[in-house]
């Protein structure tokens, strides 16, 4: 009767580290909430950071996914480099809360969440949640000097290689600059069809498909994750030669509406189906040197 009892009793009843990790919860959101507040309604509403919101769903998923290594096993805290780590994040946290430099605030997340593993579990619990931890990483705005210094070569390039395919099949499209002419249309590539944004959520993207895969082959992950940035340039031009040929056919007005959105899953969709297809391709290629040796 004891033992019945004491099995409900631990069942029904969280542990004292789950009680803990409350605590933790708590703290963090009331550090984090107003920030996500803020990003709600600001930089996250604007279409080259609409990835943000996504990113936050990911990393919870990710941290609850391996949240057994939270409450199991023996604690190896590093009480001592955790503490480095969390006070270095909480400094960085009110630089960016209080001078408004989001990619401190943001970005503040990682040191605090590494000092809190470290000093709750230690490093076995931070080798867990690594991925997590790196994947914060895209949530943090893009730096506005790195964005100007990228967006005008990038729109180039994307206006050209769109310019030269469509000439190439037949249609009467020229180029000046940025602007391509199809018909008795002008369109402007503007900045947020450079591809800076989405190279940089499709690489999101991209880590994300390796690191649920776990492909066993080193190489395979090389060659993988060496084509990510080719294939979100690659997946946005075809964005935008989708939004040429929408204008050409149907007119101004659709191509501006919700055709223009639409482009936005075009993109996501192609560079899926191109990694679908180079991972394929890799998986056949690579067993068929494994049954040759």
């Amino acid at each position: 009767m004891t033992s019945a009892n004491h099995t409900l009793n631990s069942s029904t009843f969280p542990s004292n580290a789950w009680i803990d990790w409350l605590f933790v919860g708590v703290g963090l959101c009331a550090l984090y909430v107003p920030t996500f507040w803020d990003l709600g309604n600001t930089l996250w509403q604007r279409e080259e950071h609409g990835h943000g919101p996504l990113i936050l769903v990911v990393v919870a998923w990710l941290v609850w996914q391996n949240r057994s290594v939270l409450v199991e096993g023996q604690p190896q805290s590093r009480p001592a480099l955790g503490w480095v780590f969390l006070l270095m994040g909480l400094l960085l946290y009110v630089v960016g809360r209080s001078q408004d430099i989001l990619m401190f605030e943001v970005g503040s997340q990682i040191p605090v969440l590494a000092g809190v593993l470290l000093i709750k579990r230690g490093p076995v619990a931070l080798r867990a949640m690594w991925f997590a931890l790196f994947f914060v990483i895209f949530m943090i705005p893009l730096p506005g000097f790195f964005v100007d210094a990228l967006t005008n070569p990038l729109k180039r390039h994307v206006s050209e290689i769109a310019e030269h395919l469509l000439y190439a099949i037949g249609y009467p499209i020229a180029r000046s600059g940025v602007t391509l002419t199809i018909g008795p249309y002008q369109l402007l590539v503007a900045d947020a069809c450079s591809g800076l944004h989405s190279l940089y959520s499709l690489s999101a993207l991209g880590l994300l498909y390796l690191h649920l895969m776990r492909h066993t082959s080193f190489m395979r992950n090389a060659i993988l994750a060496a084509s990510i940035l080719p294939i979100a340039f690659g997946a946005n031009i075809i964005r935008v030669i989708f939004l040429v040929l929408v204008t050409f056919h149907l007119g101004d007005e659709a191509g501006q509406g919700f055709l223009h959105g639409f482009a936005g899953m075009v993109l996501f969709v192609a560079a899926l189906l191109l990694l679908f297809v180079i991972d394929g391709a890799l998986g056949l290629v690579l067993k068929g040197k494994v049954k040759e040796s």
